[in-house]
């Protein structure tokens, strides 16, 4: 048994200092980020956000919706299996599969722009071997491959052939893998450390899960970040599969009905859609997963439905470009390097949050 008494931090653990900034405006930054990719040796320009590959989030709407921002969707992994051909526009789409799925990768890898495999536990041998063998399979591809958390296994995957490591284990709001199995590491150490790891192979990296803000984001690029991946932040639009569920709430108050000189009670109604991790019961149910030795790793929840998606990536975009003014990066690229991260208590003012 060992304990590493370093300290690892979470984004909720720190806030970035402002800087002196010369720039006027936040029109003036630029989010869009171009990178070439080491086995590949493509090149892809755009703003490197991308909805997860889960059933709700990573639909065909979706992908029509984030191409207009030069954003990249994740289909979610059914599609791969039954409806490869959905999505279109190839550029701004990254199909991820799991370790049985390489043929069907390799099969369909003209259809996206990226590639990968992704599994819940990116430490085992067979996973490594995996990744070779797809990269084998598909030497052009520009492949992505995870999960994990630390420096070494992000060297290795970069040497098996992965361009992009996929880091994060647990973070995620509707992932209960810290729960169930007590394994994890804090996300924002993680992306510091997996970035400069990769970095110094010259290849990339995605921050995957844990972000519940525009400021996450921020802090996930500023920590190294290529890409990051997000999924609960964009679930609940129109755009997300599911239906609308309305539900109605007494909300204490009575009104008078004068007609029959009655008091009643208030009702209001409040609309949600549901929002799942696959590893959820859920997910097993829909997609045959189950068997005697694996339980669920996930939750089903109801978020409050917000309409079209695209105010909240507007939204989004805004908080990213405004913190690069306060610390003067007029380029995505250089938020890393204008951030100074300083460890807090509270990150924000919580008296009105429930408001």
């Amino acid at each position: 048994m060992l304990i590493a008494d370093d300290i690892k931090l979470d984004y909720s653990d720190v806030l970035i200092r402002p800087k002196r900034s010369t720039m006027n405006t936040r029109s003036d930054v630029s989010l869009k980020r171009t990178h070439t990719f080491l086995h590949s040796k493509k090149e892809w320009t755009g703003i490197p956000i991308m909805a997860a590959n889960m059933d709700t989030v990573g639909t065909p709407e979706m992908h029509m919706a984030l191409s207009n921002f030069n954003m990249i969707t994740c289909p979610a992994r059914h599609y791969l299996r039954n409806h490869p051909e959905s999505f279109g526009d190839e550029y701004s789409l990254c199909m991820m599969g799991g370790i049985d799925d390489i043929d069907v990768l390799k099969t369909n890898q003209h259809l996206y722009n990226f590639i990968g495999l992704d599994v819940a536990n990116g430490y085992t041998i067979r996973f490594v071997d995996a990744v070779k063998r797809l990269r084998d399979a598909c030497p052009d591809a520009t492949i992505v491959a995870g999960n994990v958390v630390t420096a070494d296994m992000t060297q290795e995957l970069i040497l098996s052939g992965a361009d992009i490591v996929k880091v994060g284990i647990g973070p995620g709001s509707v992932c209960t893998t810290r729960i169930k199995t007590g394994i994890g590491h804090p996300q924002l150490s993680a992306v510091i450390e997996c970035a400069d790891a990769a970095h110094g192979l010259g290849g990339h990296i995605i921050a995957d899960g844990g972000c519940t803000s525009s400021g996450d984001i921020v802090k996930a690029f500023a920590g190294g970040a290529d890409f990051v991946m997000i999924g609960g932040m964009l679930a609940g639009h129109d755009e997300c599969a599911g239906e609308v569920i309305t539900r109605y709430y007494e909300t204490g108050e009575q009104w008078f009905n004068a007609k029959d000189e009655t008091y009643n009670p208030v009702v209001e109604n409040k609309k949600f859609m549901k929002f799942y991790g696959m590893a959820s019961e859920t997910a097993m149910e829909k997609h045959g997963n189950h068997n005697n030795y694996r339980g669920a790793e996930g939750k089903t929840v109801e978020v409050p439905y917000r309409g079209k998606i695209e105010d909240t990536v507007k939204d989004i975009l805004s908080g990213i470009r405004s913190a690069c003014t306060y610390v003067g990066a007029r380029h995505l690229k250089s938020l890393s390097k204008c951030s100074t991260f300083v460890r807090v208590n509270n990150t924000h003012n919580t008296v009105y949050e429930n408001n």
